[in-house]
Order: structure tokens, then sequence, then C-alpha cells
């Protein structure tokens, strides 16, 4: 074997203008490194103009010529493992993987090594999986029992096809432990990239404070909007998703919901506020990282991903960067936010300091943590080849 690979493939699960998030610029970053080959089991990306696929050759399954197979993916879901593991990956001494569903579970030989970056096992096939069921409408009608067979076989297939991975990525300890508790599998922790050279802040900053996430069921906004509606505080909300219209039913008067906005819009909007509020329990969390590089303090529960990126200033002021509050509750949170209000703890966590913090977590250090562990993951592959006896 060579002392580096002669080709390296780069799998993502798919590759689609709606899906722009932490998982994406892991590939984008893994794409500058690697300069690999690209599969997917769709690809919306590459034909469409200003993309930063556009003109590049994806590899695709053949879920990409079913109906509505490019738009909606998942409604294929008992489909991707068969459809990943139909990717001919041959040809390829390296096959690196961005995983939270199927994209690990590629079939490889043993002559070429598979490293996957495992943003989650799926949630919903496993922990969080009667929580998704309660928020699903097919769930409940008639179809909820078939549902309910169908994840129990993905989750057979995920714990079996997590076995054939070499090399596990976790994108945060949050992650590493549901990679423990779901496959029985080790894996080393390399926080994802997070671009936070495009965030400066203002000062003063200004009094609201920002929440900033899709508004779905498991980012917890909810409990947001109703602890600022108990402080009279006012909030801002950016996002969309189904639980908009809910969120919009119950907001109080200092509750104002902008929807979908401009990463300009964002940007700006993190380098005013006050601090960034954030109640859901994340794998990582890259939406707090980018508040600290903009020098906003984040307000979080403490718990998940976030452990890895804030720093708790009831713990350590010296080096705090936000406050965590320790249970998912709107009344908890309240106080925490009052605590923060009556501490002015604004002024106590410098800019400066937040954005040190964040740039710990910068794709340039990204970059350099994965490939030095491509580099000795390969160099052990390659002495574990040079240990197999042989056959008399």
């Amino acid at each position: 074997m060579s002392s580096s690979p002669d080709s390296v493939a780069l799998v993502h699960e798919w590759f689609s203008p709606w899906a722009a998030g932490g998982a994406e610029a892991v590939v984008r970053e893994l794409d500058q490194l690697l300069s690999p080959r690209l599969y997917a089991l769709v690809d919306g990306e590459s034909r469409r103009p200003g993309s930063w696929l556009a003109g590049r050759s994806v590899t695709t399954s053949f879920i990409q010529r079913l109906p509505w197979g490019v738009r909606r993916v998942q409604l294929y879901l008992p489909l991707l493992p068969l459809a990943v593991e139909h990717l001919d990956l041959s040809g390829h001494g390296l096959v690196v993987s961005s995983s939270h569903l199927a994209a690990k579970g590629v079939l490889t030989a043993p002559d070429q090594l598979h490293v996957s970056y495992v943003h989650s096992p799926p949630r919903y096939a496993w922990d969080q999986m009667n929580v998704y069921l309660r928020h699903n409408a097919m769930a409940r009608g008639p179809l909820g029992p078939w549902i309910r067979w169908q994840l129990h076989q993905l989750r057979q297939w995920d714990h079996l096809s997590a076995q054939r991975v070499d090399v596990l990525v976790a994108n945060s300890r949050f992650t590493a432990r549901r990679i423990w508790r779901c496959w029985r599998r080790r894996s080393v922790v390399i926080h994802p990239p997070v671009a936070v050279e495009r965030f400066h802040w203002q000062q003063p900053r200004q009094d609201f404070y920002l929440c900033l996430g899709r508004l779905v069921a498991y980012k917890r906004v909810d409990l947001v909007v109703e602890a600022f509606n108990r402080c009279r505080l006012p909030l801002v909300v950016v996002g969309d998703g189904p639980e908009g219209k809910r969120l919009r039913r119950r907001a109080g008067p200092t509750v104002r919901l902008l929807g979908r906005q401009s990463a300009h819009q964002v940007e700006d909007l993190l380098g005013r506020c006050r601090a960034l509020v954030h109640a859901g329990v994340e794998d990582f969390g890259i939406a707090p990282v980018e508040a600290m590089a903009a020098g906003a303090p984040v307000i979080a529960l403490g718990q998940g991903g976030l452990l890895d990126s804030v720093r708790c200033h009831n713990q350590d002021p010296a080096s705090a960067t936000g406050l965590l509050f320790d249970r998912p509750c709107s009344r908890v949170l309240a106080e925490a936010v009052r605590h923060f209000e009556d501490q002015r703890l604004w002024r106590q966590l410098p800019a400066e300091r937040l954005r040190r913090h964040a740039e710990r977590f910068s794709a340039r250090r990204f970059r350099g943590r994965m490939e030095v562990l491509l580099h000795k993951s390969w160099r052990r592959f390659q002495g574990a080849w040079s240990r197999v006896p042989q056959v008399p």
C-alpha cells in the first residue's frame, strides 16, 4: 500500500438547497481538504447556478430517479439503506462519509479505509423516537404500527452498518456518548467548522434577545417564547418551520417572529443582540458559536453538545461565555434571563473574550485536526495490512 491514498471518495446523504446546516459545512471543508470524488443519495445542488457544487460531478443512487426523490428524499426512508449500499466506491483507497442517517452504511472492501464523521445517530430511530412520533400526524393514524416497524428495522440496520466503519468521528462529546449508547463504538471528537470570520459586533449592544434556528419541536423555541412572555423582555425569533403558526399564536407583545432571514441579516442581529437564547438539546450547536463569534453571550440549556462550547458564568466567571440553565422549563429559563438582566452579565462577558473562544471552533482548526486524524488512520491501516498473517 502507498503512503497516501491514490483516490478519495466523500459520501454525504443528500445535497439540497434546503439543507445548509452544520453537516453541509463539514462536507465543504472536507471537499477542500481532500479533493475527493463526491457521492450522495440525491443531488439537487450541482446544477443550481451559484451553488458551491455548481458544475461538479456527483454520483447518486437510484433515489435520484424516483418521483420527488430529490426534493422529498425522506419519503423513501425505508429504501435509503438499500440505496446507499448500492453506491459503487471501488477504486478509492480512502472513503470518508458525512453521516446523520445512512452515509456511514456504504459497503467498502478490505483494502479500503472508511472514516465516518457522525453528526448524530438518527434521533428519530433511537432515544427520540417517541418524541418524533407524538408530533407526526401519520404516526398517530392507521399507519402508526407500520411506521414503528420501519423504525425498528432502521435501528437494526443502523447498528449493523456502524460496525463496518473503521474510524468514527463525533461532532461533540454528547454525540460520542450517543454513538456508544446506540452502536457500542468508541469515537474521536472533532468539533464541526464554524465560519467565525463572518461575524462582527457593535458596542454598546442593544436591549433585545435573539432566538435563532428552525422552528421545529425539538428546538424548544416554545420554551423561549413562554419565558419571555413571563419576563416581558424584548425577544426576536429568526427562523421558519412547522411550529411557526403555533408560536405566533402564543407570542406576547414583547416577542417578534421575523421568519427566515438572509445570512447578512442574521450576522447583523447577532452583532447587536444582548444575548442569544437557546433551549434545545443539540448534537453540537452551530448558532451559539456564531453568537460568541459576534460577541454575544449565550443563555442556553446546559445539556447536549452546547456543554462543549458554552462556559457557564456561575461555574467559572473568569472564562465564562454565557449562562446555562439546568432544566427545559420556561419558568427556569425565565429565572436565568432575569438573573442575566439583574446582574448585567453582558457587561461582564467581554466580546473579545467570546470571539477568542469561538475561534477554537474555526474552519482552519477543523481542517487541521481532520488532516492529522486521516493521516494517522491511514498509517495505522497500512500497518494493520502488514501484520496480516500469511496462510502457509
